[in-house]
């Protein structure tokens, strides 16, 4: 059995879902699954992003005679740092239980490997280097973004060289090779 969170967070890496909702889900779908406890921001009337606190969801939308459709989700794991106990919404509680504070990318990359779940490393965008390292995991194109280093205003005083600070989803392939071929 893996301990509380780490059982999340191997799930999200594993499937490329939250809960078995995946970045494509339409907002009501994601509403079902991590219920009605979100904060929503709209950037015009062509972007929405709702926050179940650990969770984040974007949709977008050509304009307001179209559905809305899903375009990512992100894990923002180093707002667990700040230890607000309802940062993690009920229904996820309720599943996985206590989330600790921060998650060690080791153990984390332990516990797939035991599951034949590979995260590969891949070059880290110029603005974010050398700062974070980004792992990704081909099947279900989860990306984990890690502390490699610290750097005054770049990374979170709270946490440490090897903390996991985000997990989104889905990185596409051609992202993948762009980053790759930028770096040579």
């Amino acid at each position: 059995m893996t301990p509380h969170s780490l059982a999340f967070y191997v799930d999200v890496v594993t499937t490329g879902t939250v809960l078995g909702v995946g970045p494509t889900a339409s907002p009501d779908r994601v509403t079902r699954a991590l219920g009605s406890n979100f904060g929503e921001n709209t950037f015009g009337n062509r972007s929405m992003c709702r926050d179940y606190g650990l969770a984040e969801f974007f949709w977008d939308r050509a304009s307001v005679e179209h559905t809305w459709s899903g375009h990512h989700f992100t894990l923002q794991v180093h707002r667990l740092a700040y230890r607000d106990r309802t940062l993690v919404n009920e229904t996820l509680r309720a599943r996985y239980g206590r989330f600790t504070p921060r998650l060690r990318f080791e153990k984390l990359q332990r516990l797939l490997e035991r599951r034949g779940v590979p995260l590969l490393e891949i070059p880290e965008i110029p603005a974010n280097a050398p700062h974070f390292r980004t792992f990704w995991q081909p099947d279900s194109r989860v990306a984990v973004s890690v502390i490699s280093t610290y750097g005054e205003y770049s990374t979170p005083d709270n946490l440490r060289v090897g903390d996991v600070y985000k997990i989104h989803a889905p990185m596409a392939v051609e992202e993948v090779e762009w980053r790759r071929a930028r770096a040579g």
